[in-house]
């Protein structure tokens, strides 16, 4: 039995994989912005600790909260998505908001629970980003600060595995798929079932030789 922290548990993707592994047997802790107000993920998690991940006080509370507690696997999920299209809409605000919530929340979140990480037996980082964070992908344009952020939630993920590797740390940013969840929306090609399904399939098979890997949620690789 694995001891999982998973981020922004409160609905969606995170949600369902709480479920999942719940389901499972394994032990999971979930975070959440609001435990009070996380009805059905109180129905299914054992352990439910509040966690803002735009707020360094919020995740500096979370390592308190979890030291001397080994954890395994670490998924960064919470995020949040963007509203401006286009470079006349850009707003500062937006923007700032969306890349502490997106890249430095999950960086920061992970250096919280080091500590717990090193004392776990897998030793696994997992980072839930988006194929929108693909540069050679970027045909498109538009969705400017998500783009940017998942870019750098990326890139991130890259210098903590090289930082890592030596202490046998496997560190991967995984593309969930395009979800219907209330970010994803009811067009989506795939439910938060389905995606977690692959996604935690890909995680069980993950070593440290995939260690800094942009993946798909099925485990293949994506382009930078």
């Amino acid at each position: 039995m694995a001891t999982w922290l998973i981020t922004g548990a409160n609905r969606g993707i995170g949600l369902e994989m709480v479920r999942q592994l719940a389901a499972k047997g394994e032990r999971v802790i979930a975070t959440a912005r609001d435990p009070g107000a996380a009805t059905e993920l109180r129905s299914i998690a054992a352990q439910i600790l509040p966690l803002d991940v735009a707020s360094p006080a919020s995740v500096e509370a979370l390592g308190v909260a979890i030291q001397g507690l080994p954890i395994d696997i670490l998924v960064n999920n919470a995020g949040v998505s963007s509203t401006s299209k286009t470079l006349a809409t850009i707003d500062a605000a937006e923007m700032a908001r969306v890349m502490a919530i997106n890249a430095m929340g999950p960086i920061l979140t992970t250096k919280a629970a080091i500590d717990s990480l090193r004392a776990g037996s897998r030793k696994v980082v997992v980072h839930i980003t988006s194929q929108l964070g693909s540069i050679a992908n970027n045909s498109g344009g538009s969705t400017y600060a998500y783009r940017a952020s998942k870019a750098a939630l990326n890139q991130f993920n890259r210098s903590l595995s090289n930082e890592l590797a030596p202490e046998g740390f496997t560190c991967v940013a995984i593309h969930p798929g395009w979800v219907k969840t209330d970010m994803g929306g009811p067009s989506a090609h795939l439910t938060p079932e389905q995606s977690v399904r692959s996604m935690l399939g890909a995680i069980a098979t993950l070593g440290v030789d995939r260690s800094g890997a942009f993946l798909n949620y099925d485990g293949q690789p994506l382009p930078w």
